[in-house]
């Protein structure tokens, strides 16, 4: 789904380049996401993830992972029985592609920079 990520900050989904943070959920690209707290990620900014109940939350964390995912933010997710992997986003779009091919249940909520 993913075809291309830039550490300058774009990525490139279905022939569309996307050049701000962005959720994919369900398979719609919800594009010039930004958080409450900028670099740190709470449970209000993913409130429509949440609604999607999907298994597994791939989120990238910019290419210097400057992006913040508190332990409240975990445990929320984990009693929702959703999966998080947080990971640098060149790392966390490989892994979202490959769990997306595999048709699990997947989101995705990038930070395309720093």
């Amino acid at each position: 789904m993913i075809e291309k990520y830039t550490p300058g900050g774009c990525m490139i989904i279905d022939g569309k380049r996307h050049c701000r943070d962005l959720k994919i959920i369900q398979g719609q690209v919800i594009g010039d996401w930004w958080r409450q707290e900028g670099h740190r990620l709470n449970l209000d900014d993913i409130q429509d993830v949440l609604t999607a109940r999907p298994r597994v939350l791939v989120i990238g964390m910019g290419y210097a992972e400057q992006m913040r995912v508190p332990d409240s933010l975990r445990s929320a997710l984990e009693k929702r029985d959703i999966r998080l992997i947080a990971q640098d986003t060149r790392k966390a779009v490989e892994t979202f592609n490959q769990l997306d091919s595999e048709g699990k249940k997947v989101a995705g909520a990038f930070h395309l920079t720093c």
